[in-house]
């Protein structure tokens, strides 16, 4: 109110430090971690990137491959593990996300890419121009039946009462995209994974692109617009929301930037001709700038989420998920005021630190001990 910044524009609720409108990967898909240990997430993903261009560059394209397609969901399925998300059930929520989502994927890229068979590579263009088959393909069917394919996993999930939250159907989204992605990735370059290594060579350049494109970009892309349909399914309050206009709108957004990317990375293949280091570099671009304009659209959405959340919590008497003196921040680490939904302290929001943070106060008031509150538990909280 002090600022006439009504709409907490510049303290985006998942990391107050942090403006809404800006371009920072680990607070916005990894929003639960971001307090506590960013870092953690950016040298990992840094590390994974590194390694993936070096070996692009030396020519070893089977590892580059490997290690790109896989290298964002391992960050991700660690980053799960790490913040404890969903308590005791982690493995069959991630294998209901991400397993049963990469195998439907592989399937389906092996159909329309092998089966039905574009008349390019996939990865460049050719000397011929753009087919009016391909652009039906990839324009049409790819986005449309991709995107229901991602969307299995995180609406059954998001419907079960304990996973009903805002940011569980983000979260189901997300690894839904980045598993879809990495099995589309192996399918689609099969041929560089078995056909061994290359050595160095003037296509450096275009194998660098392809990679980061394929490995890095790509499912980010997947997982940010997937992520987005899925918090539009759960919404806010008690109870998923299930298939509102919302959730329409947030699938068909979802599979037009599908189709924006798959058809960019396409036309612009042909730049230059086939295998240019041009064209594959402009695909880089293109999906930067698809990827960057994505960033902002999902931390404004999880940001009014959380906000409304609040406003929602309060009007109906408080939060149950803190009480003062037996929870803290999980950024700033200073105490909650009782029934708080915010860090009085630094401004972070409860409802983005996972549920069993939250839901220490009441587990220590039904175990007993001094106020409610035994001392290994007041251990285990510091």
């Amino acid at each position: 109110m002090r600022s006439g910044d009504a709409e907490r524009k510049k303290a985006y609720a998942a990391r107050p430090d942090e403006p809404v409108a800006s371009f920072r990967l680990v607070s916005t898909i990894m929003p639960q971690g971001s307090g506590k240990q960013p870092y953690t997430y950016k040298v990992a993903l840094g590390v994974a990137l590194l390694l993936t261009v070096l070996t692009a560059a030396l020519g070893a394209l089977p590892v580059a491959i490997m290690v790109a397609a896989f290298s964002i969901p391992i960050v991700y399925i660690l980053y799960l593990y790490d913040v404890n998300l969903w308590e005791d059930e982690p493995i069959p929520v991630v294998a209901a996300a991400f397993v049963l989502t990469g195998v439907l994927a592989a399937v389906f890229t092996w159909i329309w890419s092998d089966k039905i068979a574009l008349s390019l590579d996939t990865i460049g263009g050719n000397d011929a121009g753009p087919a009016g088959r391909d652009l039906l393909i990839l324009l049409l069917l790819v986005p449309v039946v991709s995107e229901l394919i991602r969307q299995i996993g995180p609406l059954y999930l998001a419907s079960r009462p304990r996973y009903d939250d805002l940011m569980d159907g983000f979260t189901f989204g997300v690894v839904a995209g980045v598993g879809y992605a990495c099995f589309e990735t192996l399918v689609l370059h099969w041929g560089w994974i078995s056909g061994g290594f290359a050595g160095p060579g003037s296509s450096a350049g275009t194998w660098i692109s392809i990679v980061l494109l394929h490995g890095f970009i790509k499912p980010l892309i997947y997982g940010s617009a997937t992520g987005l349909a899925g918090a539009e399914f759960s919404g806010l309050g008690e109870g998923y929301d299930g298939f509102t206009p919302r959730w329409v709108f947030a699938v068909i957004q979802a599979i037009v930037i599908n189709a924006l990317f798959q058809g960019g990375v396409y036309l612009l293949g042909f730049v230059g001709g086939h295998g240019s280091t041009v064209g594959a570099i402009l695909g880089v671009v293109w999906g930067l700038l698809l990827l960057g304009a994505l960033i902002i659209r999902v931390r404004t959405v999880l940001h009014k989420g959380l906000l409304e959340a609040a406003l929602e919590s309060a009007a109906r008497g408080g939060s149950n998920h803190a009480s003062g003196e037996l929870a803290f921040c999980s950024r700033c680490e200073m105490p909650l005021l009782p029934h708080s939904d915010f860090c009085s302290a630094c401004g972070n929001s409860v409802r983005s630190v996972p549920k069993s943070a939250r839901g220490v106060a009441a587990q220590a008031v039904a175990g007993g001990g001094v106020g409610g509150y035994d001392a290994t538990t007041r251990e285990t909280q510091a």
